[in-house]
């Protein structure tokens, strides 16, 4: 049921007796309580970027998207990221105004158009411009995507479940990749040709197409009951006025939200290097496949391992943002001083995808790999959980999650193309390393100042905007019952 239990009242992210609190809502049973189980909900937008992103990563694993000509994939990604950065700094505004289900609609359909120009480009060797289109048109619907994927997933579960959440999404999404890359690893086993064949295309073309028809399968937020009775709150859908002012709003009374800047700018940066400058550069297509399997393998493990002690209960969640920064900064320098040994020994000029699975240089590497994926993982469950721990209002997060994608995707967009006019591999590889570093220091200050042991009403201006953009004090906005 939806109603409030009776004379059931809890404080805003912390229990209160002021009975200004948000009501209790009764959980549906059966089925229906099935379906309408946040884990269910996430699970399905876990299933959404499986069949989108998933599969997109997992061909962009192979390297320059299966083919041997990098610099077309390169002017794609980099026309995919400036659409992308472009449009995510205002996916926020669009989602509270369609609201996240429809926005996640639009969001999936770039997906299949992008496999299907590489398709065309395998059949056609002259369609590259049709692949750089279809990319800077997957930059679009990316933006809509993930901003309306980081509004469910970071609105959907309790203060105390928000590491699981991004954790059971996190894994679910990479198994798109795990299952794209088991696919492609199979059928170019045996293939000394250096790009993927028809058929993987084809296979990856109808999974992104089935991915399209999930949002429509899944539930209304504004139905949606956390586990403990809360109602998820729906973005407020004023007007395209209020909401651009929203933006403004958002940064000029959450500012810490810009020391996470240089994370978010770093967050992608590093595929790059990984994807084109490494596994994309030395290895044969034989092992380029199996090297993206293990990736993505490893990025379900990654973001378990850091969901668990993220979200661990017996110390206070201020100790948990410590905690989670600090394996951060290990990672970094242990995954970049490692690196640092294997790419020291090959250039642009020398690189000739000349390692097999069979080599015996190549189990070091293959490793090494690994633990790329596991600080993928590490690194995006950790931002999103810090937006998470700063905001519980989806109007908000939503805000984050744009900021988020657009600051991201401006820095994949630099990055390719400097990738694309050939920029020597070890200064991509020592230019990831140095943001990596500099995110973590910058975020550190917003973790000691902005990071609570709970989200307070007074915490959420967005929440407190009226119809004008005006925010109201926490006490009146209490007295209109907003705590909710």
């Amino acid at each position: 049921m939806d109603s409030p239990a009776a004379d059931q009242e809890k404080g805003y992210g912390s229990s209160s007796d002021d009975g200004h609190g948000p009501a209790i809502y009764e959980q549906h049973k059966g089925l229906k309580g099935l379906y309408y189980n946040p884990i269910t909900q996430v699970s399905m937008l876990g299933f959404v970027c499986f069949m989108g992103p998933g599969l997109f990563n997992a061909l962009n694993g192979l390297g320059a998207g299966g083919q041997v000509d990098s610099e077309t994939n390169s002017n794609a990604n980099t026309a995919l990221y400036a659409t992308f950065a472009a449009m995510a700094f205002f996916a926020g505004s669009v989602n509270n105004m369609l609201g996240p289900k429809l926005t996640l609609l639009l969001g999936s359909m770039g997906y299949c158009l992008y496999i299907g120009s590489y398709l065309a480009m395998n059949i056609h060797p002259n369609a590259g411009g049709f692949v750089v289109a279809a990319g800077a048109i997957l930059g679009i619907c990316a933006g809509l995507l993930w901003t309306a994927q980081g509004c469910l997933m970071m609105s959907y579960p309790t203060e105390s479940q928000k590491g699981k959440f991004i954790a059971i999404f996190w894994s679910i999404f990479n198994l798109g990749g795990v299952v794209g890359a088991a696919v492609a690893c199979g059928r170019n086993w045996h293939s000394t040709a250096g790009n993927v064949d028809n058929g993987t295309y084809i296979g990856f073309l109808i999974l992104t197409l089935i991915g399209v028809s999930i949002p429509m399968a899944m539930a209304d937020p504004d139905k949606m009951i956390r586990s403990d009775g809360t109602k998820v709150t729906t973005p407020r859908q004023l007007s395209w006025k209020t909401e651009i002012m929203g933006l403004w709003i958002t940064l000029r009374t959450d500012p810490m939200i810009l020391l996470l800047f240089p994370m978010f700018f770093a967050s992608n940066w590093f595929y790059t290097w990984q994807f084109s400058g490494f596994n994309g550069a030395i290895f044969t297509i034989r092992a380029r496949g199996l090297n993206n399997l293990l990736y993505w393998i490893s990025q379900i493990i990654g973001s378990v391992l850091i969901g668990l002690l993220l979200d661990r209960q017996s110390i206070s969640r201020r100790l948990r943002a410590y905690s989670g920064w600090t394996v951060l900064f290990l990672m970094v320098f242990v995954v970049h001083i490692w690196g640092y040994f294997y790419q020291k020994q090959y250039t642009r000029a020398t690189a000739d995808h000349s390692i097999d699975i069979y080599d015996k240089q190549y189990v070091g590497r293959v490793f090494f790999y690994i633990f790329c994926g596991l600080l993928d993982a590490m690194w995006q469950t950790t931002s999103y959980w810090l937006m998470g721990a700063m905001s519980n209002d989806p109007s908000k997060l939503a805000f984050f999650a744009g900021f988020y994608k657009s600051i991201q995707s401006s820095g994949g967009a630099g990055i390719w193309r400097a990738d694309a006019v050939g920029i020597p591999y070890m200064n991509m590889f020592i230019s990831t390393w140095a943001l990596l570093a500099g995110g973590l220091v910058f975020a550190m200050p917003m973790i000691i100042l902005r990071v609570k042991d709970h989200t307070e009403l007074e915490d959420e201006a967005i929440a407190r905007m009226d119809e004008t953009g005006h925010v109201m004090t926490t006490e009146v906005a209490k007295e209109r019952g907003v705590a909710a």
